[in-house]
């Protein structure tokens, strides 16, 4: 009993010791510090690139850490650390990008399509029913003879 204990306290604990920021990152300010945690969670590694800088051990993820704390002992808001980031890597630094200008393209594209596809679909549907109904004609008395003979010889 005590060793399953000890094992479900280890494994609770052991992610902690492969937690990516180092104690030489970390601010001696635990509100600036929480900030800074804030600001790089919503930044992506640009090495593992769906990781954000929090999360990964990558050095230039390291690196973005540092700038951010610098940025904010310097006095920088939120937004600004975040605009001089993307002014020096591009929007692709953002985990999740503005939907605004050329990227109001991409936001609107998916649900767009998604549109296209269902109005597509009903006109094809709709057009199918009524090409089915229009011809939809009897059997004249010749086609009726010979669809009798074919069915009795069988």
């Amino acid at each position: 009993m005590k060793r399953s204990f000890l094992l479900a306290v280890f494994l609770y604990l052991f992610p902690l010791v492969a937690f990516s920021v180092e104690p030489s990152e970390i601010l001696d300010d635990p509100a600036l510090e929480e900030r800074a945690r804030e600001i790089s969670k919503g930044l992506r590694c640009l090495v593992c690139q769906n990781e954000s800088i929090d999360d990964s051990n990558a050095s230039l993820a390291k690196d973005l850490r540092v700038l951010v704390r610098e940025r904010i002992l310097a006095g920088d808001s939120d937004a600004e650390v975040l605009n001089f980031v993307v002014n020096r890597y591009g929007e692709f630094a953002l985990l999740k990008p503005s939907s605004s200008g050329s990227n109001l393209v991409l936001w609107l594209s998916g649900p767009f399509m998604l549109f296209l596809a269902i109005i597509i679909s009903i006109s094809f549907i709709r057009s199918n029913q009524r090409f089915g109904r229009n011809n939809h004609s009897s059997l004249s008395e010749v086609e009726k003879k010979e669809l009798e003979k074919i069915i009795n010889d069988q």
